[in-house]
């Protein structure tokens, strides 16, 4: 063997032990073993009153994927939007839609009573589920989703909220997979959705 070729050879060595190493931190990191990252940092136990006024946990959705949506009844745009969208995968899904669970929190619980929930999501698919609560509840939920929601005063003494416009898509045991892109044909979500069942 030449000096050249064991030159070539411990360079290529070298490179290739330095792209295991690359590699390893790479799969350690996005196995979750860096703390504060990983499926466990977004969601968490709730307790909240749904629209017909009963409690509901987390736990009333264990076993089947969940899509979670915050928003308020006041919303102009983005929540009648996202809300019929989701309908309409609901829709695409079929029979398999009722293997799907899909959860409407409001952000703001001052005038998201149950029984206005009710009303509001009588516009959409019945299998849409409403919650509120308290503002300390609520508060507590939005943490643990890290959702952004803020009060915004308009004119004549009202309020808008400013909030985080994801869908959250939770699998059968509870855990964040990733937000659930409604940007597509309901057709095309739908058959995304299925993986999860």
């Amino acid at each position: 063997m030449t000096a050249r070729t064991s030159h070539i050879l411990l360079v290529f060595s070298a490179f290739l032990a330095g792209l295991v190493i690359f590699l390893g931190v790479i799969l350690f990191m996005t196995e979750g073993h860096v703390p504060g990252s990983g499926p466990s940092a977004i969601g968490g136990p709730f307790k909240l009153i749904d629209q017909d006024g009963k409690p509901v946990t987390d736990q009333d959705f264990k076993g089947r994927p969940l899509l979670v949506f915050f928003g308020y009844t006041h919303c102009p745009d983005i929540c009648p939007t996202t809300l019929f969208e989701l309908s309409e995968v609901l829709r695409a899904l079929g029979k398999d839609a009722d293997r799907i669970n899909a959860l409407f929190i409001t952000v703001d619980p001052e005038r998201d009573t149950a029984a206005v929930m009710k009303d509001y999501l009588s516009s959409f698919d019945p299998r849409l589920r409403g919650a509120t609560g308290d503002q300390k509840a609520i508060d507590a939920v939005e943490k643990d989703y890290r959702v952004y929601a803020k009060k915004v005063p308009i004119k004549d003494g009202d309020y808008s909220m400013d909030h985080t416009a994801l869908v959250y898509l939770m699998d059968k045991q509870g855990r964040f997979v990733a937000p659930f892109k409604l940007d597509r044909k309901p057709e095309q979500a739908a058959a995304d959705l299925r993986r999860y069942l």
